[in-house]
């Protein structure tokens, strides 16, 4: 392949299009994600070979877009709602069950797959996609105290999946991967303090006024400028640059994230960013080795059939079994093990890509129970109209 440069980023940003193209299809509802990595797929070493996941320049822009959906998911965990805040302790006991369930599975999968990676199967499993689930419940109106405890819950589950992961995906260097982790964590509470205080004397607000007049757009400046060096810190310390941009996401959340700042963040993210990362990772993903070793087809289902059961226990402390299985929605922690995996080889030969088919599975499972729960939270008809 040629170098990268202003043809290979064009072909990319077509290629990209692939996902609004088939989301655009009513019957299939097809995630946007999902048409990105079939076409990074179908253009990558899988098939035709025309984009080179190996590029420096094309790594360095896929991790810039990885950091910043990372970023955006952090931003979604609503943080700020004091509701859900006591929605948490039920919450809490969902989750802990749900990992507990997960964990004996994982043990189970690794154990009949001969693989070693029952934490990284657990963690895996026990993880929810809040920017996945939430804007489904919110896209079929669901409501009431039963939709506000499984929000709290996807939040808990999804941050501390996130947490985990760099811990787990290589055991052996896990001590490292938890100072890496304190590191990016302790960096992230420095920041929302320094920013809550800029927000309590309204020097916020005023570069906010100020950037909005002039059109300077400081707030995404600074918001980069942060995600960054947390990203540089994540590089320094041997940690996913996963967890510096969802920490950044947590403490934007946790301040108020003004809508301006968030229209530039989709832009700039969902435009460019987000589509070239995706289309990257499935570039970098070798499926047919899912055809020499066929083990890992099952492996890959057995994730996603896994994952709704350890999620369906939810059921067992009096959750609906719609929002049990909406729960066990998975986009950012399989992606992000597909990707930590391939780039330091700690996963064998398939292994990334049989964690992106449980994703699948559950994004398959989730758009089947969002169908039903649309069904029965269907207004009724008003037979005095007409």
């Amino acid at each position: 392949m040629a170098d990268f440069g202003f043809d290979t980023l064009a072909l990319i940003a077509v290629i990209g299009l692939t996902g609004p193209a088939l989301a655009a299809l009513p019957r299939l509802r097809v995630p946007v994600i999902i048409g990105e990595l079939v076409a990074g797929i179908v253009f990558g070493r899988t098939g035709l070979g025309l984009i080179d996941h190996t590029d420096p320049t094309f790594t360095l822009l896929a991790n810039i877009g990885f950091a910043l959906v990372m970023f955006v998911v952090g931003t979604h965990v609503p943080v700020r709602n004091v509701a859900l805040r006591a929605a948490i302790p039920k919450a809490l006991v969902r989750a802990l069950l749900v990992g507990a369930i997960a964990a004996v599975l994982g043990v189970v999968l690794a154990k009949v797959f001969g693989t070693g990676h029952a934490a990284l199967y657990a963690v895996v499993m026990a993880s929810s996609s809040a920017a996945l689930a939430l804007p489904v419940m919110d896209g079929l109106h669901l409501q009431g105290p039963q939709v506000l405890s499984v929000t709290a819950q996807i939040a808990i589950a999804d941050a501390a999946s996130i947490v985990l992961l760099p811990l787990v995906i290589d055991i052996q260097r896990a001590p490292r991967a938890a100072l890496g982790a304190l590191a990016i964590a302790g960096g992230a509470v420095v920041l929302f303090f320094v920013l809550r205080a800029a927000s309590a004397r309204g020097f916020r607000k005023r570069v906010h006024d100020y950037s909005e007049d002039h059109e300077f757009a400081l707030e995404l400046r600074v918001s980069l400028i942060l995600l960054f060096g947390l990203s540089a810190l994540a590089v320094a310390t041997h940690v996913a640059i996963m967890l510096a941009g969802f920490a950044l996401g947590l403490v934007v959340s946790a301040i108020g994230e003004p809508r301006r700042l968030a229209r530039q963040l989709f832009g700039v993210t969902e435009g460019f960013f987000g589509p070239l990362f995706f289309v990257w990772l499935g570039a970098s993903l070798q499926v047919r080795e899912l055809g020499d070793k066929p083990e890992f087809i099952a492996l890959g289902v057995a994730l996603g059939l896994g994952a709704v059961l350890a999620h369906a226990a939810g059921r067992l402390l009096g959750q609906p079994v719609t929002l049990a299985v909406l729960s066990a929605a998975q986009l950012g922690v399989p992606v992000a093990a597909a990707t930590v995996g391939t780039e330091q080889h700690l996963l064998a030969p398939g292994e990334p890509s049989a964690l992106m088919l449980g994703a699948l599975v559950t994004i398959a499972t989730t758009s089947i129970a969002g169908a039903f729960a649309g069904r029965v939270n269907r207004p009724a008809p008003d037979v005095h109209s007409g």
